[in-house]
């Protein structure tokens, strides 16, 4: 049981290191000569070329695996940011996984549900919005509990961010979603609302 949910929790971390770069991707915020064309779970993806991209997404990726197999995870968000540092678009993983049920899934059925939100990102583009000049992105994490800092290797490395808000509701867009045991995932696009005005810093 210890093995598949291991494998189970492993997995997730592949998806969305492979999820991250396609939305970098389809962003378009490098040239496309930055990334080449792999196949993962049987679908065409993107992967990154130059090495220090590549790095960056798969440590922000492969970091998150100690909180996911503790069920701390409860968003992903790849966030782009205006010049003066304001988030102009999110995409979130929304997570909800029962690692005890874990174990009574086959590879191939995870795979199958997960190739699902690579399908729909891969033609995601009419839902996505121009980038302003001289932005920026990153990937943030959104922990249900953080973790003991000192008591934990995990705990160490948990940086705290100091992004900032948005002061209304933001409009969301869905794109894909999953319900069923033992993964609950919605991935949505988040927008600020027309009215927006100046965000608030994070507390």
């Amino acid at each position: 049981m210890i093995v598949r949910q291991e494998k189970f929790a492993r997995t997730l971390v592949e998806f969305l290191e492979v999820a991250i770069t396609m939305i970098v991707f389809l962003k378009g915020f490098y040239p496309s000569a930055a990334f080449e064309r792999r196949r993962y779970m049987n679908v065409v993806v993107q992967r990154a070329r130059h090495p220090e991209l590549r790095d960056y997404i798969h440590s922000a990726a492969s970091g998150l695996l100690p909180f996911i197999q503790k069920g701390l995870v409860e968003r992903v968000a790849v966030i782009f940011f205006s010049s003066d540092n304001v988030p102009v678009e999110r995409f979130i993983f929304k997570l909800t996984i029962n690692l005890s049920s874990a174990a009574s899934v086959e590879e191939n059925q995870l795979e199958f549900a997960l190739r699902s939100f690579l399908v729909k990102l891969s033609v995601a583009n009419p839902l996505v919005k121009p980038l302003p000049p001289n932005c920026r992105w990153e990937v943030t994490a959104y922990l249900r509990s953080l973790p003991d800092v000192g008591s934990s290797k995990e705990g160490e490395l948990w940086i705290p961010t100091d992004t900032k808000q948005w002061m209304k509701p933001p409009v969301i867009t869905p794109v894909k979603s999953l319900n069923s045991e033992p993964l609950c995932l919605q991935l949505y696009l988040e927008h600020p609302s027309l009215s927006e005005t100046q965000p608030c810093q994070a507390l």
